[in-house]
């Protein structure tokens, strides 16, 4: 999330404790669109606070780190939670995060798609140390909650769609957009309300 919000890399950042939540204004079709991003603590001890930030939210980003195979193995309980408390048409993205530890893989890239490719999710390898990535990752869930707000399948006047319609006189309404992205590894962002 910091990368993406302020382009920045804090090799001595804490674990996120609880929540941390950041904006950042983006264009999307030509449309300048609000992010409001919470960062969910993937610590099991913070699941129960967690778990109430898939309600409301238009986007999740499944963080997992690609060093460490138990951040990969919790994500099947991630998805699951997300499947029950979000909305089903919440967007769903996972991210394997330090891909610029390639050397330390524990995750092959090919069993992350495969994963991906079952679940429906979309997938990107992303290293927030170098930024590889991230403005994409937030970008592609921005794009794809957007594009499902264009088709129908998010209605703006529901309170629980995780978008707010913010029209302006004689223009198209721009929206705010909330993320929420539980994570096992430090990078862990989210999208869209």
């Amino acid at each position: 999330m910091r990368q993406f919000i302020d382009k920045k890399f804090m090799a001595d950042c804490p674990h996120t404790i609880g929540v941390e939540y950041g904006t950042r204004i983006i264009e999307v079709q030509g449309q300048k669109i609000k992010l409001q991003i919470w960062d969910t603590a993937g610590q099991e001890r913070f699941r129960a606070v967690t778990r109430s930030y898939y309600r409301g939210a238009a986007g999740a980003i499944m963080v997992y780190d690609i060093t460490r195979r138990t951040t990969f193995n919790h994500i099947s309980s991630w998805l699951s939670e997300a499947n029950n408390l979000a909305s089903p048409n919440t967007i769903l993205f996972l991210i394997g995060n330090k891909a610029d530890l390639d050397a330390s893989r524990d995750v092959t890239r090919e069993e992350a798609e495969e994963f991906a490719k079952e679940h429906n999710l979309t997938f990107l390898e992303t290293s927030a140390k170098t930024g590889d990535n991230v403005e994409d990752a937030f970008l592609q869930t921005a794009q794809a909650i957007y594009q499902k707000i264009q088709d129908g399948g998010i209605d703006l006047n529901l309170p629980d769609s995780g978008v707010q319609a913010k029209p302006t006189p004689g223009a198209k309404p721009t929206g705010v957009a909330n993320l929420s992205t539980p994570a096992d590894s430090s990078a862990a962002g989210g999208c869209c309300k």
